[in-house]
């Protein structure tokens, strides 16, 4: 589906679904990804899927997996009450969510953000995908482990801390990474065929994620 991340559309009075902010350390994203350390992140081995055989003959050992990765910066914002994003890797920018209800939200507001309402969430079918701070900035995001029957109570938030970074493996729901300061530009890699598979929550649920930031 063809999906306007500047221009979402959310019905008015759109409800909330309470996503509780837990540790993200190796138990707890077991499935999930990987803590990626500074002197690893430039060398960390992302996961690309080979390409799906269409019919019932196999696609050939050494194929279908070698477009690689892209990476560069991937900048996640606020502006007044709207989260936004642009990831340079892949020449995209969203509007991943607002701290207030969207009706009633500004791009002037000089409010500190105390929580996130995220209304979507992605996964890659092609690859897994690396985040890292490297300005030692703590972050908090939500994920989901694979399946497309995915709903707004299959979702964890992990606040990661510690200068670390976090890698996501290939059909892990995740979206935006939020730091927890009004700005941070973190480096990303994934899978250079960046297909995405979508959930909008507000169109499927009638809710948003609602994340504490504070």
């Amino acid at each position: 589906m063809k999906i306007d991340y500047l221009n979402p559309k959310i019905p008015p009075k759109t409800g909330f679904f309470d996503v509780p902010v837990i540790p993200g350390n190796e138990n707890t994203l077991e499935g999930f990804g990987k803590l990626v350390s500074k002197s690893e992140y430039l060398s960390y081995p992302i996961e690309i899927v080979r390409w799906p055989a269409p019919g019932r003959r196999e696609v050939d050992e050494g194929t279908g997996d070698e477009a690689g990765t892209v990476s560069g910066d991937f900048e996640f914002y606020w502006e007044g009450d709207f989260f936004k994003g642009k990831n340079h890797a892949v020449n995209s920018e969203y509007v991943f969510g607002w701290s207030k209800a969207p009706e009633l939200a500004s791009m002037h507001s000089t409010d500190i953000p105390e929580q996130v309402l995220l209304w979507h969430a992605n996964y890659h079918p092609d690859g897994g995908q690396l985040f890292f701070p490297p300005y030692g900035e703590s972050f908090i995001t939500a994920l989901a482990l694979p399946g497309d029957d995915v709903t707004p109570k299959d979702f964890k938030a992990f606040r990661i801390e510690g200068g670390m970074g976090l890698y996501i493996h290939p059909n892990v729901w995740h979206e935006a990474i939020i730091p927890l300061t009004n700005s941070a530009t973190f480096y990303d890699e994934q899978g250079a065929v960046h297909a995405r598979v979508s959930v909008d929550f507000p169109k499927e649920f009638g809710v948003f994620l609602r994340i504490p930031l504070i």
